[in-house]
C-alpha cells in the first residue's frame, strides 16, 4: 500500500514538473521554483549548445575551414570542417584513420596529432592539465603535439595541417580500430 501511495505521488510530480512554463534564457534562477527549472532544462538535456544559438538567431551558418590531415604515408587528406567541431570528430566522419578509442573524452591519446605549422599551433588555446598528462602517454610526441578531441575549428585556424603521427598507445585493445557511433 505505501509503494503503490508513492507510485502515484510520483506520478503526479512529475506530470506537474512537464507542464512547467520554459524559462527565458537570461531568467535569473534563484527566484524560480525548482519545478520551473527542470521544465526549462528539457530541450538542454538534448541539445548542444551550439545548436541551440544557431537555432535561436534563425539564421544558420554553415562556416567551415579547410584542415588537411597527413597520414603516415604522407598522404595529404584536405577536409572542410565546421565551425565548432573538433578534428576528432571532423576525421571520422571523413573516414580518415585518426582512432579516438575514449571518443573523445580525455582518457587516452589515441587522437594525438601534430599540428604541422608553429604559428598555427600558437593560435590554439593552451592544453589542460589534463590533455597534458594524455599527452605524455602518447606515441611519437613534439612539440606541437596536441590531441585531436580538444582542437576545435575556429575561423583563425584556416588552412590547419595535421600529421597523424606512425603509431598509437592504445592500452585497452592494440590493433583494434573502433568505429564511431
Amino acid at each position: 500500500m505505501f509503494i503503490s501511495r508513492f507510485y502515484r505521488q510520483g506520478a503526479h510530480t512529475i506530470k506537474n514538473l512537464v507542464k512547467a512554463p520554459a524559462l527565458n534564457p537570461r531568467t535569473s534562477y534563484y527566484p524560480v521554483v525548482y519545478n520551473q527549472y527542470i521544465g526549462a532544462l528539457k530541450h538542454e538535456f538534448f541539445s548542444s549548445t551550439t545548436a541551440k544559438q544557431d537555432s535561436e538567431d534563425g539564421n544558420e551558418k554553415n562556416e567551415k575551414i579547410n584542415v588537411t590531415f597527413v597520414d603516415k604515408e604522407g598522404d595529404e587528406t584536405l577536409i572542410k570542417v565546421p565551425i565548432g567541431m573538433s578534428m576528432l570528430e571532423a576525421a571520422h566522419e571523413n573516414d580518415i584513420d585518426l582512432e579516438g578509442a575514449c571518443e573523445g573524452s580525455l582518457a587516452c591519446s589515441t587522437c594525438h596529432v601534430i599540428v604541422m605549422d608553429m604559428e598555427q599551433y600558437n593560435k590554439l588555446p593552451d592544453p589542460s592539465d589534463e590533455e597534458n598528462d594524455m599527452l605524455d602517454l602518447a606515441f611519437g610526441l613534439t612539440e606541437t603535439s596536441r590531441l585531436g578531441c580538444q582542437i576545435i575549428a575556429k575561423s583563425e585556424l584556416e588552412g590547419l595541417r595535421l600529421a597523424i603521427p606512425a603509431a598509437t598507445r592504445n592500452f585497452a585493445v592494440d590493433g583494434f580500430k573502433p568505429k564511431p557511433h
